[in-house]
């Protein structure tokens, strides 16, 4: 190789090494202009790229790399990891598999390797690469703690909590290891032996906000507010919110209760789910009673419903323009504010309402009531990851129904794929969810059935924020909001809660729900 080029590139090693991602780049480029063929050159550049998150470019150099000496491991698994790490997963298989045929003992690529089988939910594939590491280097942690959560995602947690304890022997500051027992913990409720857990990774990591979050989940489900409000704050740092969470940036300050704010405009808003919207803009009219002018954000399809609430001195539906206001806080964030504990949770009977002529036309359509009137939801259409265990499929949910006595109507406005054929089927509940055009028209059907019964979705929320019976059925370990071993809510008091007492088994929760509404049937 020509000296000059060299020269270069070890300078730009060197740069690489010591971080200066920048510096690297710029030396490799003139490198290029001086020889764009040879293998380190688009080996390192190859790298380097990686490395700045400049995928397709790494890529492309890497795979003339791999081109130029096929026979090399190492060329194949750094291609390997910048096609994984770019989204390319299912390609980077390939490379893998190839780096693995020319030294099966490579612990680097059997690594990313079943990283990627678990991004594909490969987990069979993936368990079999991280036993291979582990009988390669029992001391691996990386290793067994990889291994423990693809258990865990096995819904194997005692397994998975065991890996996670060898992966702490063997590397007692590792912050991922805790975390990730932490959250097997959680899973199985042990929710006190989590909260040290992520404690522990807290304090190994700094900014640790996955961990800071998890834990505070943990403080509040466990009804410690004081501690769990101030880390549930920690939702608008994380790197891994996801789509349920959205956070807003705005040009003035962040209110929390600390100062005065007599005749100043406070913006409010929502920034989870519809259910999380209607259970916190109870705290609007404690807001506007600081002598506040609270401008209220809404999302458009609760706009009819939540202009029945008070308090606020503008409505704004969401994506119109913002008047101009003073301080801004979220809904999430105003218990916090308050520093709402068990005890002062501001838990009235109701405080939203319907609308009289939208009640009326419903009370019109449905017709006289010649039996108990029965609202029904059993699933979501949330795109929120954990919307699986909290749902229910309704040829499951329908063994908590008595055949007579009872009239059924979907408080839902779809029907899930998967419940379409056995709900035609069925044919003992009354579907309209073509006059569901908003949350105002489902709290006026609401309003016309005696009792809600339903699994955690927003359907609930409205229910009881209007007053309406509600009984809710409840995953083992369910949303904070709905604390643990209680059957009613100190947020709602119209609210009797359901509970699974073993992890996936709803039949206990189903069978209650059945018994319970033959005694509402005899007392009715």
């Amino acid at each position: 190789m020509n000296p000059q080029i060299n020269m270069m590139l070890g300078q730009a090693v060197e740069a690489f090494q010591a971080g200066n991602l920048d510096r690297a780049d710029s030396i490799l480029k003139k490198v290029l202009q001086l020889d764009s063929k040879s293998l380190p050159v688009l080996h390192i550049y190859g790298l380097i790229k990686a490395a700045r998150k400049e995928y397709q470019e790494a890529t492309e150099f890497l795979s003339k790399a791999v081109q130029l000496n096929p026979g090399d491991p190492s060329l194949h698994y750094n291609l390997a990891k910048s096609m994984a790490d770019g989204g390319a997963t299912q390609e980077s298989l390939i490379y893998f598999d190839k780096a693995l045929v020319l030294d099966p003992h490579y612990t680097d690529a059997l690594m990313g390797y079943g990283e990627v089988l678990a991004d594909l939910t490969n987990y069979p594939k993936a368990l079999d690469a991280y036993d291979r590491v582990i009988d390669l280097r029992p001391d691996f942690a990386e290793a067994w703690s990889n291994k423990g959560s693809v258990l865990h995602s096995l819904k194997r947690y005692s397994e998975a909590l065991a890996c996670f304890e060898k992966a702490i022997l063997i590397d007692p500051i590792s912050p991922q290891a805790y975390y990730n027992r932490g959250i097997s913990e959680k899973e199985i409720k042990q929710l006190n032996d989590a909260v040290n857990s992520f404690s522990k990774a807290i304090t190994l990591k700094e900014n640790f906000y996955s961990a800071i979050w998890n834990k505070s989940l943990c403080e509040l489900q466990l009804g410690r507010f004081n501690e769990g409000f101030i880390g549930y704050e920690s939702r608008k740092d994380r790197g891994e919110i996801g789509n349920s969470i959205e956070i807003r940036a705005f040009n003035k300050p962040l209110w929390l209760g600390d100062t005065p704010i007599q005749g100043k405009k406070i913006l409010l808003y929502g920034e989870q789910g519809l259910g999380d919207y209607i259970q916190f803009c109870r705290y609007v009219k404690l807001v506007a009673q600081l002598g506040a002018e609270v401008i209220l954000e809404v999302p458009k399809p609760l706009q009819g419903f939540i202009s029945t609430l008070g308090g606020y001195s503008q409505l704004v539906a969401k994506g119109d323009e913002i008047p101009e206001f003073d301080y801004h806080c979220s809904l999430l964030s105003l218990p916090l504010a308050f520093k709402t504990d068990l005890a002062n949770i501001p838990a009235s009977p109701s405080y939203l309402s319907t609308d009289p002529q939208k009640l009326k036309w419903w009370q019109e359509k449905l017709g006289e009531k010649k039996k108990i009137r029965i609202g029904l939801a059993w699933s979501s259409v949330s795109g929120f990851k954990g919307d699986a265990q909290r749902s229910l499929q309704l040829s499951e949910f329908v063994k908590a129904l008595p055949a007579e006595d009872f009239e059924y109507v979907c408080l839902q406005k779809e029907i899930k794929e998967c419940d379409r054929d056995f709900f035609q089927a069925f044919g003992k509940i009354q579907f309209y969810g073509n006059d569901l055009n908003d949350f105002s028209d489902t709290a006026a059907l609401v309003e016309c059935v005696d009792l809600v019964i339903s699994t955690c979705t927003s359907v609930p929320h409205l229910s009881a924020a209007l007053g309406k019976k509600t009984w809710i059925l409840l995953s083992y370990v369910p949303d904070w909001r709905w604390l643990l071993d209680r059957e009613d809510s100190p947020w709602y008091p119209s609210v009797r809660l359901y509970r699974q007492q073993k992890l996936d088994d709803w039949s206990e929760v189903l069978n209650g729900v059945k018994t319970d509404l033959g005694s509402f049937g005899s007392k009715s």
